[in-house]
C-alpha cells in the first residue's frame, strides 16, 4: 500500500482496495487494470518504464504468496516453539505429534524414524503397559544419560523414552483400548487368554492386538500372539473352565523380513531395522548411494539415489514439476523432477514404492536437492512389504 501511495500516487483509500483485490489478480480484469494505474502513476513520477513493470511483477508475486505481517509473525512463534521442543524435548515432541495424527506433512512412520536418528527410544505399543495416548517413560536402570548424577539407577538427565500408545494399531477402537486400560489397573494381564477376557475382547480386536506385536510380551513374540489369539474365547462366563487350546503349541519366531511385512501391514512402520538396511547391498550393487552420503555431495555432481516413496507432491504454482521425497536407512532424498519427466514416466512416479533416481545434485547450503533425469521402479525389491506414500496437489 505504501509503494502504491508513494511510487505511484494512489491515494490511502485506492491503496487499500488494491490490497483488497491482490487475491482476485487472477481473475480476468483485475490484473490489468490495476498494472496499468500503477504504471502510469509511477511514468507519470519520472520512474523508468523498466522499473515500473519489475514493481509490477513483485506486487503480482505478493498476490500470488504473501502473508500479512501478524500472520507471519505469530507463524513464526510456533515454528520457534516447535523448534524448541524437537531439539530439547524429542520424546515429547514426538508423543504429541503422533498423538495428533492424521495431520500435518510427515506420516507416522517419517516422524517415528526421524526421532530414532535423533536418538530418541522409541518403545512398542503393548497391553502391559501402553494407554490409549503415546506418552513419555523413564529411561531404564543404568541407561546413558548425556552426564550428571545417578539416584535410584536412573540418571537425572536421562532422556525419557516414547511408549506408542494402542491408538498407533491400525482399526483398534478407543473403547477396545480403554476396556484394556480398566482391566489392567485392577490387576496385571497374566496372558494372552487374560486380556482377552477381562477386556472383552471380540475376534477382530485380538487378531488386530496380535498382528501390530501389542501381545508380544505376554506371549513371546507376534506368532505365537496371534496363534493365541485365534483360539475360541467364553463368552458370558459360558464354557469358563474351558481351554482355548487342548494342547499348547509352540511356534518358531518369524524372521526378520517377515516381522517387517507385519508390521508395516498392521502399524504402517517399524521399530526394527530399516528395510532398506535388508536391501542395502543389492541397490549398493546398482550403485544407488545412500541418502546420507547423497546429502553430502556438492553442487552439481552426478548421483544416483533410491528409497522408499514417502511423499509427492505437485503444486499448482510449480509450472508441472513434481517434487518426491525417498526415505532410507539414513535420512530423506529430496527429488525435483521437472514436468518433461513427469510426462515421460508418469506410470513410474506415481507407482513405485521404491524409486531409483538418476540426476544431479542442486544445493545452496545445506539445503539439497536430486534433480532427476531418469527414474526406475524398484517395487519389486520390496516383495510383500507394503508402503503408503503421502499426496499433495
Amino acid at each position: 500500500m505504501q509503494l502504491a501511495i508513494v511510487a505511484a500516487g494512489f491515494s490511502p483509500g485506492e491503496a487499500d482496495q488494491l490490497r483488497r483485490s491482490m487475491g482476485a489478480w487472477r481473475r480476468q480484469g483485475e490484473l490489468e487494470r490495476y498494472q496499468q494505474r500503477l504504471i502510469d502513476g509511477m511514468l507519470a513520477r519520472g520512474y523508468a518504464p523498466a522499473f515500473a513493470e519489475q514493481i509490477c511483477r513483485q506486487i503480482q508475486g505478493f498476490g500470488s504468496y504473501g502473508f500479512p505481517e501478524s500472520h507471519a509473525a505469530s507463524f513464526a512463534l510456533l515454528v520457534y516453539f516447535s523448534a524448541w521442543l524437537k531439539r530439547f524435548e524429542p520424546a515429547a515432541f514426538l508423543c504429541a505429534l503422533l498423538n495428533s495424527q492424521p495431520m500435518g506433512f510427515y506420516a507416522p512412520s517419517q516422524l517415528i524414524q526421524d526421532a530414532r536418528r535423533h536418538g530418541v527410544e522409541v518403545r512398542p505399543a503393548d497391553v502391559t503397559v501402553s494407554g490409549w495416548d503415546c506418552a513419555l517413560e523413564a529411561a531404564q536402570p543404568g541407561e546413558a544419560g548425556t552426564g550428571g548424577d545417578m539416584l535410584a539407577g536412573y540418571r537425572l538427565d536421562a532422556r525419557p523414552a516414547a511408549r506408542l500408545g494402542l491408538r498407533m494399531v491400525r482399526g483398534l477402537s478407543l473403547a477396545a483400548a480403554e476396556r484394556i486400560v480398566l482391566a489392567r489397573a485392577q490387576a496385571p494381564f497374566a496372558g494372552v487368554d487374560d486380556v482377552a477376557a477381562r477386556a472383552r475382547l471380540d475376534a477382530r480386536e485380538r487378531r488386530l492386538l496380535a498382528a501390530a506385536g501389542a501381545l508380544a510380551t505376554l506371549a513371546g513374540h507376534r506368532r505365537q500372539a496371534l496363534w493365541q489369539a485365534a483360539g475360541e474365547r467364553p463368552r458370558d462366563g459360558v464354557l469358563a473352565e474351558a481351554p482355548v487350546h487342548e494342547a499348547p503349541l509352540a511356534l518358531p519366531a518369524a524372521s526378520e523380513g517377515e516381522d517387517l511385512v507385519a508390521d508395516y501391514a498392521a502399524l504402517g512402520f517399524t521399530l526394527g531395522r530399516h528395510p532398506l538396511t535388508l536391501l542395502r547391498e543389492r541397490l549398493a550393487s546398482l550403485r544407488f548411494v545412500p541418502a546420507g552420503t547423497l546429502n553430502d555431495y556438492p553442487d552439481r555432481k552426478l548421483a544416483r539415489g533410491a528409497g522408499i516413496v514417502t511423499c509427492r507432491q505437485r503444486p499448482s504454482t510449480a509450472k508441472g514439476t513434481m517434487f518426491v521425497t525417498l526415505e532410507d536407512e539414513t535420512g530423506l532424498v529430496n527429488v525435483v523432477v521437472h514436468h518433461a519427466l513427469v510426462d515421460r514416466q508418469r506410470r513410474e512416479l506415481l507407482g513405485a514404492r521404491l524409486l531409483g533416481v538418476f540426476g544431479q545434485i542442486r544445493r545452496e547450503g545445506k539445503v539439497v536437492h536430486l534433480v532427476a533425469s531418469r527414474v526406475v521402479d524398484h517395487s519389486a525389491l520390496l516383495g510383500q512389504l507394503t508402503t503408503r506414500a503421502r499426496n499433495f496437489h
